[in-house]
């Protein structure tokens, strides 16, 4: 079963348990990706809808830092239950030093030898470790790596 098909029938269950906050959160994916498939006419692959998970997700990290800067503890609530439910469609994270390894392999890899080479790391790393890592925790390390 394709990842679109798992959400849809996640959208099916959320509505029979009249789950209202998970519907609304899957309703957004789902109109994401439709948006996405409308726009560029292809069709949703796992690593299209990957994308579109971390593009949500990160958007709503910013935006509870700053509904939290302003105070507005109940809607970076809300956006932190909808992260919740967005992580749940994403592969399993990759561990500290898995991905300490996954970059240090890319680096060999590449033959990269300072900061000025980083996008071709990141080129090599991006389709490998799509929503199992955070790509901007990944670009620190991997900029941490080239300079030093």
């Amino acid at each position: 079963m394709s990842l679109k098909d798992k959400i849809t029938e996640d959208m099916k269950a959320a509505m029979r348990a009249r789950e209202s906050a998970r519907l609304s959160t899957i309703r957004l994916l789902l109109a994401a990706m439709k948006q996405k498939e409308v726009d560029e006419r292809v069709e949703m692959e796992d690593a299209v809808v990957l994308a579109i998970l971390e593009k949500m997700i990160k958007q709503r990290r910013e935006s509870i830092a700053q509904f939290e800067k302003a105070g507005r503890n109940d809607l970076a609530d809300k956006e932190k239950a909808e992260i919740g439910v967005l992580a749940g469609y994403l592969p399993q994270q990759m561990t500290e030093a898995e991905v300490a390894e996954a970059v240090a392999a890319a680096i060999r890899e590449s033959g990269a030898a300072g900061p000025k080479d980083m996008g071709k790391v990141m080129g090599l790393l991006k389709p490998r470790l799509a929503g199992r890592a955070d790509m901007g925790k990944l670009s620190g390390l991997v900029r941490s790596k080239l300079q030093g």
